[in-house]
C-alpha cells in the first residue's frame, strides 16, 4: 500500500524530502486539489507519465491536465497565451478553471493526446500551491480509474489504488461536487467540460475583454 502523509501546513518542511524522492524515482503521488484528489507525477517523466495512464486505464485519446503553482510556470508547458486565454487568467485565476493553450514545442504526446494543445490549472488551494513551488508543474488528472467516480478522501484513494501508489498526501476531505471547468481557448474559446465555474460567468466576464464564447 501507498505510504500516507499528513499534508497541512505544519507537516510541510518534513515531507518535501518525501515528495521529491517519490518524484525523482518516477512515482505516483496522489494529492488534494480545490475539487478532488489527483494523481501527480511530473509532467517531463515519461515513464512516469505512462505509469500514470496504465493505472488510470485512460484512453490514449484523452490529454491530462497540468497543474502549476503560479504563471512563471507556463512557459514550460505552453508555446503561447492567446488573448483570450491571457483574460481567463486574469479573470479565473487561481481557481477552479482549467484553460487549454497550445502545447510547448517537445511535450510530451502522452500529455496532449496528439492534439497540440494542453490543458493548465493554477489552483486556488494555498498548501498545493506552496508544493507547486517546490515541485515545478505536476499532472493533476483525477486520482481514480478511468470511468470510475472521483475521490474527495485519502481513506478512499488508498482503498482503490494504494496498491499501485507511492504515496498519498492526506489533505482531509476535499470539496468534492463539480469538477474543474475546462475552456479551449486555443482559438474561439469554448466550454469543453462544464463544472465549478459556470459558462455564464465565463460567457459574462468574456464578454467583457471583447470576445465571445464559442456556443
Amino acid at each position: 500500500m501507498a505510504l500516507v502523509l499528513p499534508f497541512i501546513d505544519k507537516t510541510f518542511d518534513s515531507i518535501l524530502p518525501e515528495v521529491e524522492r517519490v518524484l525523482a524515482a518516477q512515482g505516483l503521488i496522489a494529492l488534494p486539489t480545490e475539487t478532488y484528489y489527483g494523481l501527480a507525477v511530473r509532467p517531463s517523466d515519461e515513464v512516469a507519465v505512462r505509469r500514470l495512464i496504465d493505472v488510470k486505464g485512460r484512453p490514449a485519446d484523452k490529454p491530462i491536465l497540468v497543474l502549476i503553482g503560479g504563471r512563471d510556470q507556463l512557459p514550460t508547458l505552453v508555446s503561447s497565451i492567446p488573448p483570450a486565454a491571457a483574460a481567463l487568467m486574469d479573470l479565473f485565476w487561481p481557481g477552479p478553471l482549467t484553460i487549454v493553450f497550445p502545447a510547448a514545442t517537445g511535450l510530451s504526446p502522452l500529455l496532449t493526446a496528439g492534439t497540440g494543445t494542453i490543458g493548465v490549472r493554477w489552483s486556488p488551494l494555498a498548501t498545493l500551491q506552496r508544493l507547486l513551488k517546490h515541485t515545478g508543474p505536476l499532472t493533476g488528472t483525477s486520482a481514480n480509474r478511468s470511468s470510475e467516480p472521483p475521490l474527495d478522501q485519502a481513506a478512499s484513494v488508498q482503498h482503490t489504488l494504494g496498491p499501485v501508489l507511492d504515496l498519498i498526501l492526506d489533505g482531509g476531505r476535499t470539496p468534492g461536487g463539480s469538477a474543474s471547468t475546462i475552456v479551449d481557448a486555443c482559438g474561439e474559446p469554448r466550454v469543453l467540460r462544464a463544472g465549478v465555474v459556470s459558462t455564464e460567468r465565463i460567457r459574462a466576464a468574456l464578454a467583457q475583454r471583447g470576445h465571445t464564447l464559442s456556443s
